[in-house]
C-alpha cells in the first residue's frame, strides 16, 4: 500500500481527526489518529495488517515465533499480525500499572516475538510492552505499529517498522501554540498520561 492509499483507509473510517487531542503521552496535538476506528472493520484492518506484515525485514518475519501487542489499543493490530503472519497473537495489560502477559497466554522461553502497537509517539508503551515480553521469557526481535508519529525520533532499542510515519506536531501541556490553546482538549487515547 502506498501513504495515499493507507491515508485515505484512515480518512474512510473517519480515523483522522482534527482538533485539539491530548494524547496518552500526555503531549498535546492538532490531528489525532484513531486507530480503533480503522480497525472497526474487520477486512481494513485485515488489509492493513497485511500490508505492515509485507513491509517487515524478511528476516524478521521469517524468525517470527509469537506477536504480542500491549492493551487496549494494540489488540486488534496484534491480533490481525498474528493472522497475517500465521502466528500466535498474545496481549500485555496493566491490571496493576505494569505490563503482565494473563488470560493464560505464555510464551515458550526464547520464543523470537514481535511487539505491535497501533500509534507509536513516544515509545513509552512499546518499550514497557518490550521489557514485560522479555519478563515474560520472550525475546523481542522487532517492533511494528499501524503508525510511526515521533516524528522519526522514537528508540525502541529493536528494529522497528511502521506501516506509515505521520509528521504530526506535538506539544507539552505549558507550551500551546496560542490557536491550539484556544480549543477545549480532549482525550481520545486509552491511557492516563505519564
Amino acid at each position: 500500500m502506498t501513504q495515499d492509499e493507507i491515508i485515505a483507509e484512515f480518512r474512510a473510517a473517519e480515523a483522522l481527526l482534527d482538533g485539539h487531542f491530548i494524547l496518552s503521552s500526555g503531549l498535546h496535538s492538532p490531528r489525532y489518529l484513531q486507530c480503533a476506528r480503522v480497525l472497526m472493520d474487520g477486512a481494513r484492518a485485515e488489509r492493513l495488517a497485511r500490508a505492515l506484515a509485507a513491509r517487515l525485514p524478511a528476516d524478521i518475519r521469517d524468525a517470527v515465533d509469537a506477536v504480542v501487542a500491549p492493551a487496549m489499543g494494540g489488540v486488534i493490530i496484534g491480533h490481525e499480525m498474528g493472522r497475517a503472519l500465521g502466528k500466535p497473537a498474545m496481549f500485555v495489560e496493566r491490571p496493576d500499572g505494569v505490563f503482565h502477559l494473563r488470560r493464560g497466554f505464555a510464551l515458550t522461553p526464547g520464543a523470537k516475538v514481535l511487539m505491535v502497537e497501533d500509534v507509536v509517539t513516544t515509545g513509552l508503551s512499546s518499550r514497557e510492552a518490550i521489557a514485560a515480553i522479555e519478563a515474560a521469557g520472550g525475546t523481542v526481535i522487532g517492533a511494528a505499529s499501524l503508525v510511526d508519529r515521533s516524528n522519526g525520533k522514537v528508540e525502541l532499542c529493536v528494529p522497528y517498522t511502521p506501516l506509515i510515519r505521520l509528521d504530526v506536531p506535538t506539544y507539552a501541556a505549558n507550551d500551546l501554540p496560542a490557536e491550539l490553546a484556544a480549543i477545549p482538549a480532549t482525550k481520545p487515547g486509552s491511557r492516563a498520561a505519564a
